[in-house]
């Protein structure tokens, strides 16, 4: 039987035991019915994957005993996606959704001169990135940044790479003819894609034009594929 995983953001690394969220609490009692003495793993999403036992069934603070601690280190590969909102919210999440399950380690929700703007409910989104990442066990929870304006995101960028794809017709690089670096961000734009001032705008601060394929994508596949792309190469 596959062993329950659960994040818990404030468990402590030295902690003997603990006491489960009242969500996940309920989950395990309630919902999955576990007994005194079942396993589960826990995760605080840096790094952190904890075993432990029910020692209390409380369907509201369900104690546990931590009987181990394993650690995984920080991927080397830090990659990051720039994406804009879309007018589509489920289109949007399901982005979030499985650029956790690639593995990347940040993303920013970008605001362009053709983004429709919309309301951003920040923890509904940040929860399907914690899904994911227990959907796909893993111990590291991507952070996700605020909504924040292009000119914003490439005056700050600190990453080693740069790049933006778009669909305007000049020279632009495959991922493929590329050496793609330990630290890079992708810029990915909106339905309508970035305006050309943009675009000069984000080469101005050293960001190289890429493109990702011959067809036009959708811009939450563009984010896919620009992940998946990154990681594997």
């Amino acid at each position: 039987m596959t062993i329950p995983y659960f994040y818990e953001k404030n468990i402590l690394n030295n902690a003997s035991h603990f006491i489960l969220s009242e969500e996940t609490s309920r989950h395990c009692v309630q919902v999955l019915r576990m007994k005194i003495g079942e396993k589960l793993h826990l995760t605080d999403g840096k790094g952190n994957l904890f075993t432990a036992s029910i020692a209390e069934a409380d369907k509201k603070n369900c104690a546990v005993k931590i009987e181990s601690l394993n650690f995984t280190t920080k991927k080397s590969k830090k990659i990051c996606i720039a994406v804009s909102l879309i007018k589509n919210t489920t289109r949007f999440e399901w982005f979030l959704e499985k650029a956790t399950e690639i593995g990347v380690t940040e993303i920013i929700p970008l605001l362009c001169s053709r983004t429709e703007r919309q309301h951003f409910r920040f923890d509904r989104m940040n929860n399907i990135l914690i899904a994911a990442m227990l959907q796909s066990q893993q111990t590291w929870l991507p952070v996700l940044q605020m909504p924040t304006s292009l000119q914003i995101v490439i005056d700050q960028s600190s990453y080693i790479q740069k790049l933006i794809a778009h669909c305007e017709e000049n020279e632009k690089k495959t991922l493929g003819q590329l050496k793609i670096e330990n630290s890079v961000q992708m810029l990915i734009g909106p339905e309508g894609d970035f305006t050309s001032d943009e675009i000069k705008s984000a080469i101005q601060k050293n960001y190289l034009p890429v493109s990702l394929g011959n067809t036009r994508l959708r811009t939450e596949t563009a984010g896919i594929t620009a992940a998946a792309l990154l990681i594997n190469l």
